[in-house]
């Protein structure tokens, strides 16, 4: 593989043209949409933060320290418009073997600040740009596969037969179950008061997404999930005094600290235990949340920008720093490591969020249910969010993407489906590594049989930038053109030439595609020449 297979001329003129500022984003415009979306990954995120808690063998309170963090401090830090950042179920584990390790939460904080100052590092190291070489099957093999996870593990609590709410998002779960073996035996310990209040949230969410509905605009307004939370409680009201058989046991409702005052907060806070610092283990625990916490926002901000209906791109670099500024804060706070996440992202993105802040203002109603609203919060059924989460899975795993990655060819689909059995049945770093692994085999076959040799033609036009492709474009280049993409500043007349292109990526032609869509909003003027079905790839 050459060193470079993009090259830009003329060099002087493409110099200028360098801007690593994006367009800004119209935050009040967009309120009308992310307000309503910030509401949703709030009902979604609240119960995801305690369990988190739980799994963790933390303090209840930490979790939901490190959401708010994630949604009023990471929100604004990083440059992903539709990102929510928070407690992460892969870490669960990570913090288990932790606190077993150093001996107590306190010292884990003092690890986890550390684990923030490492990734402040990375992103100064300009370490994200791994983020880049993903392939684009296996970031779609992960949104399916968390997809289908949200289904099968949300089953459970549907049923009302699991108190753990979103215990762990592994196969192999802490309290000796699997993912179907938990589904097995929720079928003989349902709840039927919590199922009844599951099924019809679920009917009322389906219906919500229809055209009648759409067709209102007053309505569309309103998320359905805010319908469903206030629906469940006075069902479960309703249940109470015409069918107190039924009604919904409290271990099934959402299970929020109760804080009446400043005193109370301050009892419930857990602090960093500095003497952690002066042990060798202490490091070796921050390293190891720092590079699963790493890698994990690095995949979800990837597979984030997949969704965006604007097709906008995360700077990687400066999620690291977000990050780290983040895990900082909230292990300050007394919170957990926290990471960007694509299940609380993904319902931000299909609730129709425009800009960060849809994630600022669930951060703030995060804070406030902490502060104001335990007491009205505690009375939602978790089978009512299990239904949220139900749909969510379903639009991250449809049919479609299944038969759209099957007719782009073996190379994407295979790729893409072993990342979603691997994950499925493993983890999601797991998975994605396996994932990889094949995706890596096929781009160094066609790398195999595939000329290497480049050509140029120099073009003597004023003003215009030059970006001619090489013979064969591999996946391994679509960094670089990205990159190249991000820095054009508005105004520029831009000439992406394939003519000399035999072989050109998928996901190369992916990211020419998102170019596409989004030059005219920055007032670039693009040519394309000899592009093959850029046209065809759209979402």
């Amino acid at each position: 593989m050459a060193s470079s297979t993009i090259k830009t001329t003329p060099a002087s003129k493409a110099d200028s043209n360098i801007s690593p500022t994006p367009p800004s984003a119209n935050y009040l415009h967009s309120l009308a949409k992310d307000a309503p979306s910030g509401l949703v990954v709030f009902l979604v995120a609240l119960p995801l933060c305690l369990g988190i808690s739980l799994a963790s063998g933390a303090p209840l309170l930490s979790g939901v320290i490190a959401g708010i963090v994630g949604g009023v401090v990471v929100a604004w830090v990083s440059g992903s418009q539709l990102s929510v950042s928070g407690p992460a179920a892969g870490l669960t584990a990570i913090m288990l073997s932790a606190i077993s390790t150093l001996g107590t939460f306190e010292a884990v904080l003092a690890a986890t600040v550390v684990a923030g100052v490492v990734q402040l590092a990375l992103g100064f190291l300009k370490a994200g740009i791994i983020g880049m070489y993903f392939p684009s099957s296996v970031i779609k093999g992960m949104l399916a596969a968390i997809g289908l996870i949200l289904i099968l593990k949300q089953i459970p609590h549907f049923l009302g037969a699991d108190t753990d709410y979103f215990e762990d998002m592994d196969f192999l779960q802490f309290d000796g179950q699997n993912t179907f073996s938990a589904i097995l035996s929720a079928g003989n310990a349902i709840s039927w008061g919590s199922a009844l209040i599951g099924i019809i949230s679920l009917l009322v969410l389906i219906f919500w997404e229809s055209k009648p509905i759409k067709s209102i605009a007053a309505l569309r307004l309103v998320p359905g999930a805010l319908i469903v939370v206030v629906l469940s409680i006075l069902l479960n009201v309703l249940l109470s005094n015409v069918a107190p058989e039924l009604q919904v046991r409290p271990e099934h409702l959402v299970k929020l600290p109760k804080i009446s005052s400043f005193a109370d907060l301050t009892r419930e806070l857990t602090f960093p235990d500095w003497t952690a610092l002066t042990r060798g283990n202490t490091y070796v625990v921050a390293f190891t949340i720092a590079i699963v916490a790493s890698i994990e926002t690095l995949l979800s901000v990837e597979a984030v920008d997949k969704l965006d209906p604007h097709k906008r791109h995360t700077p990687q670099n400066r999620e690291l720093k977000a990050q780290g500024v983040g895990n900082i804060i909230s292990a300050l706070l007394g919170g957990l490591p926290l990471t960007a996440v694509i299940v609380r992202s993904s319902a931000n993105i299909n609730s129709g969020a425009q800009t960060k802040m849809s994630a600022f203002i669930h951060g703030l109603l995060l804070l406030a249910s902490l502060l104001f609203l335990s007491s009205v919060l505690n009375l939602i059924p978790l089978s009512a969010l299990a239904a949220v989460l139900l749909m969510v899975g379903f639009k991250l795993t449809k049919p479609a993407l299944f038969r759209t990655q099957w007719r782009l060819g073996w190379d994407q689909f295979l790729p893409f489906f072993i990342t979603v059995v691997a994950i499925l049945f493993t983890d999601l770093l797991k998975g994605v590594a396996v994932g990889l692994a094949v995706g890596i085999f096929y781009i160094l076959k066609a790398n195999l049989e595939s000329a290497y040799f480049f050509h140029s033609e120099p073009t003597n036009e004023p003003g215009v930038t030059h970006i001619k492709l090489s013979e064969h474009v591999s996946f391994l280049n679509k960094a670089s053109l990205v990159t190249t993409f991000e820095r054009l500043t508005p105004g520029t007349k831009v000439i992406l030439d394939g003519t000399d292109s035999e072989v050109i990526d998928y996901d190369v032609l992916e990211a020419i595609e998102n170019f596409r869509l989004t030059a005219s909003e920055r007032n670039i003027e693009l040519e394309l020449r000899g592009i093959p079905q850029v046209e065809a790839l759209g979402h």
